[in-house]
Formats: C-alpha cells, sequence, structure tokens
C-alpha cells in the first residue's frame, strides 16, 4: 500500500507512469508472466473484450491495445487471491461492514455460491441447487412479481442481457433498474427527442477526420484512458481541442503515447487541449448558451459583410425543426447572466465560438459531468442544438460522442434492459416467445430503492455491479436493502452490497471476462456493444478461477427454469450453445437480422444509426432544437438564499485508481494523492479565505429541499485548480450526501455532480494522527 502523501505530479499523462503501474498492478495481485499474456489477448479478433470501459477498439481485429485502467481491471478479475468461503467466513458481515471498498474486493475472486447465516452473522458455502431452490421459492411466494427488483450491471453481455430480461418479464415485470439509470440516462433521453436516436451518431474514424473536438465533463484520462489516444492523434495533426471542465485534468493537458518512442525517450508529451475553459460545476448550459449566442452575433457580422454565413442554414431549412424558437430564446439572453452562471468570460464564450465557426467538422463529447445534475437532459439537448446550427451531425467527422462508462451498459440496454419498454418491442418479444409481457413500467434505479424503503418491494436480484455503492443516499439505500426478505447478487468479487444485506442472503460467483466458458456446445462467445453502437465477440483465454463458477447465462437459465415451470422457453437448450441466443435475438430485434453471420466476421458490426444518416425519426420527422432557460431555482441557489455565500458545490468525482465503484487500490496519481481517498480538492483561495491550513480535516454537510440532515465525515482538504466556490471528492464515499429526491428531470438520474453543500472543522481521524 503506497505511503500517505500529497505530492504534485508534473509528468504528462500516459507514459512511463502509466507503464509502472501496469508492472505494479501486474505484480500485485501476483500474475506478473500470466497477466501479461491476458493482456496480449485483449480486444483481439479471438481474444476478450476488456471488461473496463465502452471506449471502442480501432477495427476489433488487430492492433495491440490496452490501457491502464484496462489493466487494472483485468488483473483485478485474473487475480491469484481467492475469497473462498472459508476466507470470507473468518470474519462476521458485521466487522466486514467497517471495512473499505477496497479491503473488500482486494480477497480475491469468489469460489462458491455463499449463504447468509443469521445465526452467526456469517456467509458460509452452499450449493447452487440450494440457492437457485431458495430463489424461486422466494418469488414464486410474492404476491406481484412487481414486488421483485432485477438490477443489471453494464459488464453483463448481450447474451446474458438478453437472456434476463425475458425470464424476468416471463416471471411478470419491467422493474429493471440498471447502471444506466445513475450514469447516460439523460443523454439517451435528451438525444431521443432531439435527433431522434438514444446514442451518439459518431464512429471512432470521425475523430481521425475532425477539425475541432469539444469535451464537456469528462477526465479521459482516467475514466476512458483508450480516448487519450484519439485526442492524442488529433492533436498532433492540428485539430483544435476545446475543454470544459471545472478540474485542471493531467488527460486533459498533456498525454506521453506509451507506443510513441520519441515521447518515451524524451519524457516529453503531446499538449492535449488547446483552449481550456474552466467553467464552475454545473455552468454549462449556460457557457454552451453563450457560445450559441456569439455564433448567431457571428453569422450577423458575416450577413452584414457579404461573407459566407455561419449558420448551415441549408441544413437547417432541410432538417431542423425549431430553430426560430431557439434562436429567438438564445438572442434574448444577457451576457451577464450566462457569465455569472457559466463562471467564464464573454470573451472566453465568444473565443469557444470562432473554434465553432472555423470548423468545418466538430465533434462533441460529454459524461457524467453534464448528466448527472438536476437539468441533465436540458444540457445535452443544448450540446445537440450547438451542432445542428453548423450542421455537424450526419457528416463525416462530425457528430455527438456521449463517452459511456462500462464495457456493455449501451448493449444491455439495447437488448431490453429497460423499466419502460416500448409496446413495439414487447409485441415482438410475446409474439418470439409465446406469452404475454407485462406493459406497465417499471422501477428505475430511484424507484426501486423508494419501493424497498416503503416495503413495496421485498427480493433484489443484482445481475454484477454493486448497487449498495453506487446509488445515491447511502443511508436510505442500506436501510432500504435491509428490509428486503431476499438479496442476491451475481459478482466475481466481495463488495459492499455483500455486506448491505436482506433478511436472507444470496452471493452467487460467475465467470468474468477474461475466462473461458465451456458449455455442451463447447467454448463460447459472448458479445457486446461499444460507445459507438459497434457489436463484436469476446471469449476468454483463463481457466476459471473456480470449478464452482457459472456464466451469467447459465444463471439465468437455472433460475428460469425452476422460477417458472410452465415456461416454454428452453432456457437449458438456448445456453448450450450462445449463437442460439444469438438467433433469438434476430428474431425479436430488426437491426439483429443474420446476427451470427455478422458477428462471426473479425471486428463485428456496427447497429443502423438513423441520426448519422440524417434519418430523424422524432415527433417532428426532423432534427429538434430544444430552447433551454439557463437554469436559476436549482438546489445550489436555494442553499445559498437560504444560507448564503458559505456554501460550495460539491463535484463527484473518481480516483485514478478506481472504476465507477471499484477502488483497485488509494492512489490518484495525477491529481497527486497517495494512499488516501478522504481527500476533498478545494481552491487554495477558498481554503486561506476561512483561515484553514494546507491538510485540515473537514465534515461534509449537504444540504437539501427535504431538509434532511446527511453528512461525510473527515475529509483532508487538498488544494487544487478548480474554480471558486466548488470542491471535488470520491464517490462512493460521498454518495450519502445526494438525496434521493434530487435527480435530473425527466431522467431520474441522481444529481451527485452538483451538490450543495458547507464545509466544518474537525479533528483528524485517528489514523491520520498516528502516521
Amino acid at each position: 500500500m503506497s505511503e500517505s502523501k500529497i505530492e504534485v505530479y508534473k509528468a504528462p499523462a500516459g507514459g512511463w507512469g502509466a507503464l509502472r503501474s501496469v508492472a505494479k498492478q501486474l505484480l500485485q495481485h501476483r500474475i506478473a508472466a500470466k497477466g501479461a499474456r491476458t493482456l496480449l489477448s485483449a480486444n483481439q479478433p479471438d481474444g476478450f473484450d476488456c471488461p473496463g470501459c465502452a471506449w471502442p477498439d480501432r477495427e476489433h481485429t488487430s492492433t495491440f491495445e490496452f490501457c491502464e485502467n484496462g489493466v487494472k481491471a483485468v488483473a483485478a478479475e485474473a487475480t491469484a487471491e481467492r475469497a473462498t468461503p472459508e476466507r470470507i467466513g473468518q470474519r462476521t458481515v458485521t466487522e466486514m461492514l467497517a471495512w473499505t471498498d477496497h479491503a473488500l474486493e482486494d480477497m480475491g475472486r469468489l469460489t462458491e455460491p455463499l449463504l447468509y447465516d443469521a445465526s452467526t452473522d456469517r456467509y458460509r458455502a452452499t450449493t447452487w441447487d440450494e440457492a437457485f431452490t431458495l430463489i424461486a421459492q422466494h418469488l414464486q411466494a410474492l404476491p406481484s412479481p412487481d414486488q421483485a427488483i432485477f438490477y443489471t450491471s453494464g459488464r453483463t453481455s448481450n447474451e446474458a442481457a438478453f437472456l434476463y430480461q425475458l425470464f424476468v418479464r416471463e416471471y411478470g415485470t419491467n422493474n429493471f433498474p440498471d447502471c444506466s439509470n445513475m450514469c447516460h440516462e439523460p443523454s439517451g433521453m435528451g438525444l431521443k427527442e432531439s435527433v431522434g436516436v438514444g446514442k451518439g451518431t459518431v464512429t471512432l474514424e470521425d475523430f481521425q477526420l475532425a477539425d475541432a473536438i469539444l469535451i464537456f465533463g469528462q477526465n479521459p484520462g482516467t475514466n476512458h484512458p483508450r480516448m487519450l489516444g484519439e485526442l492524442h492523434a488529433a492533436a498532433r495533426r492540428g485539430a483544435r481541442i476545446l475543454s470544459f471542465n471545472p478540474l485542471r485534468e493531467r488527460g486533459l493537458e498533456r498525454f506521453a503515447d506509451p507506443q510513441n518512442l520519441l515521447e518515451m525517450a524524451t519524457l516529453s508529451g503531446t499538449p492535449i487541449t488547446s483552449d481550456y475553459f474552466q467553467l464552475r460545476v454545473g455552468g454549462d448550459i449556460a457557457a454552451i448558451k453563450g457560445i450559441c449566442k456569439a455564433l448567431f452575433e457571428l453569422d450577423d457580422a458575416a450577413l452584414a459583410e457579404g461573407q459566407p454565413r455561419v449558420l448551415d442554414i441549408d441544413f437547417i431549412a432541410a432538417h431542423t425543426s425549431g430553430f426560430d424558437t431557439f434562436e429567438a430564446d438564445v438572442r434574448s439572453e444577457q451576457w451577464a447572466l450566462l457569465e455569472a452562471e457559466s463562471g467564464l468570460s464573454e470573451a472566453q464564450l465568444r473565443a469557444a465560438a470562432t473554434v465553432m465557426a472555423t470548423s468545418d467538422k466538430v465533434i462533441a463529447c460529454w459524461g457524467m459531468g453534464i448528466t448527472q445534475h438536476r437539468h441533465g437532459v436540458a444540457a445535452v439537448q443544448m450540446i445537440s442544438n450547438l451542432l445542428l446550427m453548423r450542421g455537424h451531425i450526419g457528416q463525416p467527422g462530425a457528430g455527438l460522442c456521449p463517452v459511456r462508462g462500462h464495457s456493455n451498459v449501451q448493449g444491455d440496454r439495447t437488448m431490453g434492459i429497460y423499466e419502460k419498454p416500448s409496446e413495439a418491442f414487447l409485441d415482438r418479444l410475446g409474439q418470439v416467445f409465446a406469452f404475454e409481457p407485462p406493459r406497465h413500467e417499471g422501477f428505475d434505479t430511484i424507484g426501486a430503492i423508494e419501493a424497498m424503503r416503503d416495503g413495496r418491494a421485498s427480493v433484489f436480484f443484482g445481475m454484477g455491479g454493486n448497487f449498495a455503492a453506487a446509488t445515491p443516499d447511502t443511508e436510505a439505500t442500506h436501510a432500504a436493502l435491509r428490509r428486503c426478505a431476499l438479496t442476491v447478487h451475481v459478482a466475481t468479487k466481495f463488495n459492499r452490497s455483500h455486506v448491505v444485506h436482506g433478511r436472507e442472503a444470496l452471493v452467487l460467483p460467475c465467470l468474468g471476462r477474461t475466462e473461458i466458458d465451456v458449455q455442451a456446445g463447447g467454448p463460447q462467445h459472448v458479445s457486446v456493444e461499444d460507445s459507438m453502437s459497434k457489436v463484436h465477440l469476446s471469449a476468454g483465454i483463463n481457466a476459471p478461477a473456480s470449478p464452482h463458477l457459472l456464466s451469467e447465462p447459465m444463471i439465468v437459465a437455472r433460475l428460469a427454469e425452476l422460477t417458472l415451470p410452465h415456461s416454454r422457453t428452453p432456457w437449458r437448450w438456448l445456453v448450450q450453445d450462445y449463437d442460439r441466443i444469438r438467433d433469438r435475438i434476430a428474431d425479436v430485434f430488426d437491426e439483429f437480422k443474420d446476427f451470427n453471420e455478422r458477428v462471426h466476421k473479425p471486428g463485428g458490426f456496427r447497429l443502423r444509426n438513423t441520426a448519422s444518416e440524417r434519418v430523424w425519426m422524432t415527433s417532428t420527422g426532423k432534427a429538434r432544437f430544444m430552447p433551454h432557460a439557463v437554469p436559476v431555482d436549482t438546489a445550489l441557489h436555494k442553499a445559498r438564499a437560504e444560507l448564503g455565500a458559505d456554501v460550495f458545490t460539491l463535484t463527484t468525482i473518481r480516483a485514478h485508481d478506481q472504476y465507477n465503484t471499484t477502488v483497485y487500490g488509494l492512489d490518484d496519481r495525477y491529481r497527486g494523492v497517495y494512499g488516501q481517498r478522504r481527500v476533498l480538492f478545494i481552491n487554495p483561495a477558498d481554503r486561506a479565505d476561512r483561515g484553514w491550513p494546507a491538510g485540515a480535516w473537514v465534515d461534509i454537510r449537504s444540504w437539501a429541499e427535504d431538509g434532511q440532515a446527511r453528512q461525510a465525515r473527515q475529509f483532508k482538504l487538498v488544494d487544487h485548480d478548480i474554480p471558486r466556490a466548488c470542491v471535488a471528492a470520491y464517490y462512493p464515499e460521498t454518495n450519502a450526501l445526494v438525496p434521493l429526491e434530487s435527480h435530473a428531470i425527466g431522467a431520474r438520474t441522481p444529481t451527485s455532480k452538483s451538490i450543495p453543500v458547507r464545509l466544518h472543522p474537525c479533528d483528524a481521524p485517528a489514523e491520520a494522527c498516528a502516521t
């Protein structure tokens, strides 16, 4: 474990620091030789898809490509450590509740099904037959199928997700909370309304053609390191890269490609961002609207001088609706409001508009810094508006690029993991499998927590993920899970959700993406869909961590057979050969016609994206300009009206040794934090104004309209380049501060990136004093 210290990191992202981290991970998990062999199979035509992020691979056919975070994900899955029933059973669950998330997962790979024994407060080994029988008994005993909740992680394959949603709908409910509800739901909802497709419109090849790339609310250096390869190449050929992010992030500043011999030999790097706009947390809508306003004024000047128009008038006339209303709304905005709410000056916004006006091909990328806000849907639609003004959707080198997280989070939604399924999908599903699917909407993540809290749901089944750690309002969520009669988690490693359990609880160990999946028909491939709608195969190369592991499709099939004894679906037969599952997927989804034929070709295939073809599947039959007011009544505005200027805006972030809720280690190299996680990044002037020394400790208390006190205790202040009155800290440690009732309008995504908080000095924790 690293020594606890704060030390400024001066090197570029990537480079030797990344390579040293790779070596450290392989040694830490005692898999140096095995790990190197495994990594060489990652993202290869006959290998496995990286279990990390959903950033696409170049053709997925030949290049040796993996990133530092991919190494961490692979090393954690291929670790030599084993979380056997004996090892887990050495401690009571009450004892393990006090462990860190890192310590829980660091026990290694799960090896056998586990059953919670309330009499001893410990987990013990059980058999698969006993586990499935217990789950089936609980499900069959419920007065209504809607009293069961079925969560899905973004690591679940297309085949597992399809069988899972089929089983749950045959059982009789649409209760499908999933990780999309907590991250990119506003992207899907916003884009579906504005351009007719709830996905991004670009391909990886578009990044090679773009003149300008806009990055909103995203830190690719930590969250999607392989994206830095595309940004690195774009910057080196002269593309302008504009970053809109409150924190200065090393990956957006400089990057050294570990495969670039010159950069590695000279310890140099390539500047990534040409223009860095440090807007305040939550200031994106105002900033984008300011750029739009400046574009209108540049167009006015061009028209007056007889120069070519800045706006693409022909595109707007032929392909869009709502332009006049949008134009009137933008022109009526006052620069003073735009500056105050964005945290950027008029001159900065005009400079960004000038780059837009002089670039023929523009891509806009964004992450959860856009979506996890009260007005996340509006922010996504303002990005779409900005690109529509100059026709930057549906042409090579330009388009919309929501950068999603887990490797198959987009594919799970495509497969039907959604609490609001369309009638057309349900009709087809029912026809193919000869049953009547439930037609009413199910619970999303917020709704699921509320239902468990209120006693309207009593069985929770999690297909992967770490629900207890990923969700908002930690105290309320944990209380809700504990009210359940049964909680079940399919997982590869022990985590927080397994120590926050119902009256009865099971942990079911599954195969990982890196492992060989052998069924009756032989070794199997699964398929995944990346952020850019490319579907390809994945097959592990390592022996399973235990002979007792089952694949996710097999877990679903065996549970379905016991729970639904009269089902006409041949569950076990389908799982004998995953090609059979893919044939059924093709029967249900037209876009998967000839699925097996297409996906077995090297590189797979891309799903059709109508918006990229300028075919607009919207209510008007055209791309829609969607005007939105600059928010001036947010929780932050209300908190400051009540409490004064001493309110900060907290945004939650990941550390570099972290992927979503999985904590691989305690370092955050690029931000200079080592051996610790309870830190709060603050502008040094804000700290000094309050008379707090560097390294002081504070408690964080959030403000909420419900008046409930929420607190996260003992965080160390760390100076960082962040706008005044803004602070940042890691999740899941600060999820407790996010009210369950505070979520995005129209998408119900938790507002984890804009939490009004006050800081209260406190004593350092005992362990900090000891060191």
